[in-house]
């Protein structure tokens, strides 16, 4: 309850992060160790001393840069064990750092990281604001919302905080910016123009694609925005999906069922395309099925006859495992739609023998 009231307590936590991180405190298994003066602290299994050190206090641990372990110098991403002793070695001079997050467990931890990762960036965001402003105004053009878009396309980044950021870390120079700038000969002021193979943003490269349709239709004329079938999910046509446009201008397309959809729609909502599949190309998708039951004599031939004779569906792959009596199997194959798969699998479920049939992701 102590863990969960700090997490609480920070009002700048996302709410998926919170759900990541809360769920990392349940049904863990835990260890009991000790500090330098014996006061015993329990941590969840798996806990680094970083995380001791966290837990210790937040500030010991934004200062930690190692530990002792029984008079023993171990690293921060030293993992835990029941009945050790921890001292924390700290310096003034240390400060979190992003890979932090990669072994640390504890909601506590993680979310202290996040919260001085954040503001840090805030700070140095502001920074590069003001370099940006000075160099716009040597430039003399206004850092209006239209000329921050410009330049947020021009350096392909998101956002202008992010912009601001990259300017901060010398990430983005701004010796480039002379070549956006023209002048308006009537007016006699300045403005900012992206280069001709910069001009499209997103909202362009998708309109140009969708014509008048609500939905951005999935077909060969997509070749010209460079989508690709996401591998987290491996979409097959029939699947209900969306289009999530990326960095690059590449636009994955998942299934709205993916393991990564809410995090993708809630986080970069302004990415997300709708779309549908055109029902006028045939085109073969990968599709996983898993089949399982009990191991009767010409099974695996029953299943094979079955895809490719009755189906004509080709297979990539075919793995069968049995287990007293028990048999576990794999069938990667190529379809056209979901309304194909699902007849197959169908027709797999009164094979003798076969208990259940299912889809799998292709990975």
């Amino acid at each position: 309850l102590r863990r969960i009231r700090e997490l609480l307590e920070n009002p700048n936590t996302n709410a998926l992060d919170f759900i990541d991180d809360f769920k990392l405190n349940l049904f863990t298994e835990e260890i009991f160790v000790f500090t330098p003066k014996g006061q015993m602290r329990s941590m969840p299994f798996g806990a680094t001393a970083l995380d001791f050190a966290y837990d210790i206090h937040s500030r010991v641990g934004d200062r930690c840069i190692g530990a002792k372990i029984n008079n023993r110098l171990v690293p921060m991403s030293y993992k835990l064990k029941s009945g050790e002793q921890i001292e924390v070695l700290v310096s003034e001079k240390q400060a979190p750092k992003e890979d932090w997050l990669d072994f640390v467990i504890t909601a506590k931890a993680r979310t202290k990281i996040k919260e001085y990762l954040r503001d840090e960036k805030k700070e140095l965001s502001a920074a590069g604001k003001i370099t940006l402003e000075k160099k716009l105004k040597v430039l003399k053009i206004f850092s209006t919302e239209s000329n921050l878009q410009k330049l947020c396309t021009f350096y392909k980044v998101s956002t202008p905080m992010d912009l601001y950021y990259r300017i901060a870390i010398h990430a983005i120079e701004l010796k480039d910016l002379k070549q956006l700038v023209v002048l308006d000969k009537k007016l006699g002021t300045r403005s900012l123009v992206l280069p001709k193979n910069e001009q499209k943003s997103f909202d362009q490269v998708v309109k140009e694609v969708r014509g008048k349709a609500d939905f951005l239709v999935l077909d060969d004329k997509l070749q010209s925005l460079d989508y690709e079938l996401s591998d987290c999910c491996n979409p097959i046509r029939g699947d209900d999906v969306f289009g999530f446009l990326t960095d690059h201008k590449k636009l994955q397309i998942h299934r709205t069922t993916c393991p990564n959809a809410i995090k993708l729609m809630s986080n970069f909502a302004y990415r997300i395309v709708k779309a549908k599949w055109s029902n006028t190309e045939k085109v073969s998708f990968l599709a996983g099925i898993k089949v399982t039951g009990t191991d009767e004599v010409g099974l695996v031939n029953n299943i094979t006859s079955i895809i490719s004779s009755e189906y004509n569906i080709n297979m990539r792959s075919l793995s069968f495992d049995t287990n007293d009596g028990l048999f576990d199997g794999t069938v990667m194959v190529y379809v056209y739609d979901t309304n194909h798969l699902t007849e197959l699998i169908k027709k797999l479920k009164k094979v003798s023998g076969v208990m259940k049939v299912f889809r799998i992701d292709s990975n």
